[in-house]
């Protein structure tokens, strides 16, 4: 029996999964003028928005959540009624947005709302069971491992595992905060590159278990480690656990690996960090893979990040097809050893893919996903 991914969806300032792809493919970027927030007062000028900015809805991360729970579920046939099915959804700041506007502005805001059950049962009747988890930039991938442990336990027929974050002030305030100059835009990998740029979204995809002659899309195994090294600085060593992890329970070797979707945020501390690591694990391997990152294009999505570069990988396993880094121009020094894809798509033959996502504190998660063209 295989982890089968059955359903997906999600949502980014470029579209849903389609969209999102096809202008991956064409380098273009969602980045737009930050809205909702005074840029002066965080010190950032450009976000990712999923929504048009002229009018801020409320709890908007749970509307996103919503839609491609829907979609995924559509998608795999799920059933409430009849079978188990769980969810699990990884965020940063769940529906902070909404306590800060009820702070600033007086606008009404519920409890209950604040937590993604209810969005989520509305839209997905029966559901046994909604579990939240926070772990930063690494959430969405923490929520599809524990889907993985669920269905090899038995404790659910399907699980969906998801992620969602908004831009919210104070989060804006902090990466304002870190850098001497505010970012125009993520250039993951680029000697330029200034710092990240925080974007919207949402992503859900279905787990079950199914024959392995049956499973085009194959969750082969997620690694994470917990290295609490520093605040925002990677630890290589945290990086290595994670991917060592993964590897031993996917049975694979890095040899096996077509294909790496970087967590690449644009950053002076991960991408050089980050680089190493990759270099270091593809260093004995014939053919190293390709290498991409997708931040460039649609901003650090915080909860929703892991799970958003799975589902590039997807595609891009699926289409044969790499799309470019948005925003590489110059890569850094660290990161000659590899294989990035700049300016263009790259053509790939590739089965397997590698996703990484780290978040702050040294919670890392690294996934290895399959997709078969023989089916």
């Amino acid at each position: 029996m295989a982890l089968a991914i059955t359903g997906s969806a999600m949502r980014t300032a470029l579209g849903g999964t389609a969209e999102t792809f096809t202008a991956l493919l064409a380098g273009k970027s969602g980045r737009q003028p930050l809205g909702y927030v005074n840029p002066d007062q965080v010190n950032v000028r450009y976000g990712y928005h999923v929504d048009a900015v002229e009018e801020e809805r409320p709890y908007r991360a749970s509307a996103w959540l919503a839609e491609c729970v829907a979609e995924a579920a559509r998608q795999a046939g799920l059933d409430g009624a009849r079978e188990r099915i769980v969810v699990i959804v990884g965020t940063g700041l769940r529906e902070l947005r909404a306590v800060e506007r009820w702070r600033a502005d007086g606008l009404p805001v519920e409890p209950h709302a604040l937590h993604f059950a209810g969005a989520v049962r509305d839209t997905l009747p029966g559901v046994t069971e909604v579990v939240t988890v926070s772990n930063a930039c690494s959430a969405s991938s923490h929520a599809l491992a524990l889907a993985a442990d669920l269905i090899r336990l038995d404790e659910a027929d399907a699980v969906v595992a998801c992620g969602a974050d908004a831009m919210t002030e104070s989060m804006l305030a902090m990466i304002g905060r870190v850098g001497d100059e505010s970012s125009d835009a993520v250039r993951p990998f680029d000697a330029d590159r200034r710092g990240v740029l925080l974007g919207d979204g949402a992503a859900a995809v279905v787990l079950r278990s199914v024959p392995d002659s049956e499973a085009e899309v194959r969750l082969r195994g997620v690694g994470m480690s917990c290295d609490a090294y520093h605040e925002t600085a990677p630890d290589p060593e945290g990086l290595r656990a994670a991917m060592a992890d993964a590897y031993q329970r996917a049975g694979l070797r890095p040899a096996d690996v077509g294909l790496v979707l970087a967590h690449g945020t644009g950053t002076a501390l991960n991408d050089p960090t980050e680089a190493r690591v990759l270099a270091g694990l593809f260093a004995d391997v014939r053919r190293p893979p390709l290498v991409t990152a997708i931040k460039g294009a649609i901003g650090h999505t915080s909860g929703s990040a892991g799970l958003m570069s799975l589902l590039v990988a997807v595609e891009a396993l699926r289409h044969g097809t790499v799309p470019p880094v948005t925003g590489l121009r110059m890569p850094i020094a660290e990161a000659a050893p590899l294989d990035l894809v700049i300016g263009r798509p790259a053509r790939t033959g590739a089965h397997v893919a590698q996703v990484n996502a780290f978040g702050f504190g040294g919670v890392n998660a690294v996934c290895l996903v399959e997709v078969r063209h023989d089916r």
